[in-house]
This record gives structure tokens, sequence and C-alpha cells, in this order.
């Protein structure tokens, strides 16, 4: 029926520009096998509580089957005359099978469907985003396995700060990412229980059996209170809120590999399958898929802005303002999960330039720490031999030189712990070895916190070695 033909309390037709403001079939026809799904369930109930005959139940579950065929086939007509999804099915099933289609809606209201429906289908995003977090993991896993013997400068304010192994970076990535994967489950735990059976706001007098449905449906429990259960929306923000979580670190990640593959850095090579030309200059290869990551993100916080401006003046129960609720769930799912694969087709074909990233390790003065770590090793406060150091940096810098290149006289002009054995300290290798604690980038601990990765992905199901038709870039 359409909200042009009620009858009852209103004399008067919803004018057109109405009709047209309010539909919303365009954006929640995604709830359309949710919706479908929890109508089945709930005429199952309905049956077994003697509600509706077993015929009608027959009726009704057979119709809503050939409706189901014809959207996954493409060929349902959507009206927007008809509003939303909810109205659109139950249409096309009373036009099917007539009056015991309109029986269907016995003992529950749209706003306890709509609210059943948003919970299923953003429980089944979530599944499907951390999947996608567990390829990217997966991915980088690989990499890093790959890659635990080259160095490269880690970097704090942008400045070359002491050296790394890669994977060590590379596994910082991944830890991001398990906090992002974690706080999603714990999203979905909260998120699943049944609003089906509060109807409009107060429950309904009908004896229905709500664990029935909500067991059906794959939910821990009924909700507990009616009133709640159709206008929370505390759900979709703490989903939406680890989205953009998410998003934010793969900007991050997105930041570093935008560096990286500059011409000043020359750490990376992105694959071709990644990267874009110019349309003016013929030299250009342009990261433009990680810069678009990096783009997208303001996206995604906007929706979590966009949810709790929606929901912060809303009174219980039900509002129509809640319409506006799934545009901005929908469209943060759909930017980090494009955004999930892309990163992850650019980290699988990553070139990685390690002769560059070495010869960075030359440069900034990495091995300064080690050099002050050893005097303080020697019972020099720390402090005293930081200040140490920093004249002899200071000095380097005005004669252009390295600490390598200075002579044993020269370290001992500045103190006289200073012995040969100092020199050792200033090997790159030496440096990351000697970090050989729990987290730090000594090749063992790395090893095995990649070994330990790839178990926690492999516990899940999660194929972990690349496939042999990876196409790189340049490594070198």
């Amino acid at each position: 029926m359409s909200p042009k033909a009620w009858t009852g309390r209103f004399a008067q037709e919803l004018a057109d520009i109405a009709l047209r403001f309010s539909a919303s079939v365009d954006v929640d026809k995604r709830l359309a096998p949710q919706d479908i799904r929890g109508s089945i369930a709930h005429v199952d109930m309905l049956e077994k509580q003697g509600i509706v005959t077993p015929e009608e139940g027959q009726a009704i579950r057979q119709g809503l089957g050939e409706i189901r065929t014809e959207i996954d086939a493409g060929t349902f007509e959507w009206s927007a005359d008809r509003e939303d999804v909810h109205m659109n099915i139950e249409a096309a099933l009373r036009q099917r099978i007539g009056d015991a289609g309109g029986k269907l809606h016995t003992a529950r209201s749209r706003n306890d469907q709509v609210a059943t429906d948003l919970r299923m289908w953003t429980r089944d995003a979530l599944d499907q985003t951390t999947a996608q977090i567990d390829g990217l993991l997966s991915a980088i896993a690989t990499r890093a396995g790959e890659t635990v013997d080259v160095l490269l400068p880690g970097y704090t304010h942008l400045q070359r700060a002491q050296p790394v192994r890669l994977a060590h970076h590379l596994l910082a990535w991944a830890e991001m990412l398990e906090r992002d994967r974690g706080r999603m489950v714990d999203a979905r735990g909260r998120l699943n229980e049944c609003p089906l059976g509060s109807a409009a706001l107060a429950s309904t007098t009908f004896p229905i059996d709500r664990a029935m449905t909500a067991t059906q449906l794959g939910f821990d429990r009924p909700a507990r209170n009616s009133l709640d259960a159709v206008g929370d929306r505390d759900f979709l923000v703490e989903t939406v809120a680890a989205l953009a979580n998410c998003a934010v670190h793969l900007s991050r990640i997105s930041e570093e590999l935008v560096l990286w593959s500059s011409q000043e850095f020359a750490f990376v090579e992105m694959s071709d399958a990644f990267s874009t030309g110019s349309s003016i200059m013929p030299q250009k290869k342009n990261p433009d898929m990680v810069e678009l990551i990096r783009g997208k993100t303001g996206r995604v916080i906007g929706d979590l802005v966009n949810l709790l401006v929606t929901l912060k003046g809303l009174p219980l129960a039900y509002n129509r303002d809640l319409q506006e609720d799934k545009f901005p769930v929908f469209d943060a799912f759909d930017t980090v999960q494009d955004s999930l694969d892309v990163l992850s087709g650019v980290i699988r074909t990553l070139g990685f330039r390690s002769d560059a990233m070495h010869a960075a390790l030359g440069a900034g003065f990495l091995d300064a720490t080690e050099l002050a770590d050893w005097l303080a090793e020697r019972g020099l406060p720390f402090r005293d031999a930081h200040h140490v150091v920093g004249r002899l940096v200071r000095r380097c810098t005005d004669e252009g030189k390295t600490l390598q290149e200075l002579t044993l006289d020269e370290l001992r002009a500045e103190h006289e712990l200073f012995d040969d054995s100092a020199f050792a300290t200033l090997d790159p290798n030496a440096a990351v070895e000697r970090r050989d604690i729990v987290g730090g980038p000594a090749k063992n601990r790395v090893q095995h916190a990649t070994a330990e990765l790839r178990k926690r992905l492999l516990d899940r199901g999660v194929e972990v070695d690349r496939s042999a038709e990876v196409d790189r870039g340049a490594e070198e």
C-alpha cells in the first residue's frame, strides 16, 4: 500500500514533494536480504504460536522466497511510492498471495523491523570487514617474512632517528590493524541482541516467542527493553567509530607509502597496477591509490559525525530522523572495505628498495644513541652521556664527518671513557641486534613476532603465503 493511499486517520493523501522527501528505498533497499530473512523468522514464529495458520505461513514463505529470487536477479521493481524497503516487499507479497500477506505484519512494527534488519546487516558487514583486515594482515605477514634482513632508518618527527628492520616497521602496521579488528569484534558482540517483538515501542499483546526469532536469526538474546530496542543506534555509532579509526590507520600507512615512494626517499616503488601517470608530464608515476585512501578517510570521519549529530537530540523511542542513519553506515563500510582491498594489493605488489634504505642509514647520525648507551653502560649517567655525544655530533656536523669517521683521540677528547670497542657499536646491524627485548627490532624478536602474526591468522583460517602470480614493482 502506498503512503498516498493510507486510509482511516488521514483524509488527504501525502503531497508529492513530501513523498519524494521521505522516500528512502534508494538507500535502504540494501537491507532487503536481511528484511526477508527477518520476515521468514517472524512468520515461522507466528505459525508456531498459532497466530497464523500453517497454510498462511507457507504462502508467506513461498512469496518471500520468490521476491528474494527476483531481488537477487535484479528484476524486482522498486517503487519510491512505496517509501522504503519494507513497504516495497510487503506490497509485492500482498500482490502475490493476497490478504495472507497482510498478516505478516502481525505483532511487529516497521520500528522493530528496521532495527532488526540494521543489526543483521551491520553484523554481516562487520564479518566481511574483519575478513578483509585479515587479508591485509596476511599481506603484511608475508612481506615481513621476506624483509627481515633489510634495515632502514626509523623516524621520529619525520627525522632519521635509529635503525630498525623493515619487517619491524611492517609489523607496527599489523599491530594497528589488529586493534581495529578487535574493536570491530567487540562492536559485533554488543550489537547481537534482537529488537524483533518490541513492535512500535511497547511490545505487543500477541503471545509471541521472542527467544525463537532471536535464535533463528543468530542473535544471542532478545533485546531487554522495547523502548530502547527501537530507538537505539549506539551499535551503529560504535561500529562507525571503529571504521573511522581503521580508516585513520589506513591513511597513516598510506602517508608513509607516499613518502617512501617519493624520489627523496626512494624506499619503495609502486606496482604499475596501483599507480597512475600524469596528463602532462610523461615521467610521472604517482601513488594515487594510497593518496585516495588517505583522502577518503575524511568521508568516514564525516559519516561518524553525521550519525552522532543525527542522534544527539532524539527522545525515545523511534523518530523519523533515524531514517538518515543508513547512508553514513553504508558509506563508511563501503569506503573502508574498498580501502582495505586496495591497500592489500599495494602491499602485496610493492617493490622494496633495500639499497636506498641501506644508504639512508649512513646519514643523520642514527648511531648517536649507540655511543650514548655505550658510555652509560660504563657508568656515566645517561644524561651526561647524551651531552657528550651531542658535542660529538656538533663537531661532525661542522667538519662534514660521520661518527664512524672520528678517531679514537677525537672521541676521547670529549670523554676519557672511550676506547676502541666503542666503534663496534656504530654498525647499524649491531645496533639493531643489541635491542633484543620483547617488542624490539632484533632479528630473533622480529621473526618471533612474524610467526605469532602468522599463527593468529592461521588460527582464524586465513591463508598467509602470497600467490606465485604476484607482479611486484622493481625490487633491489
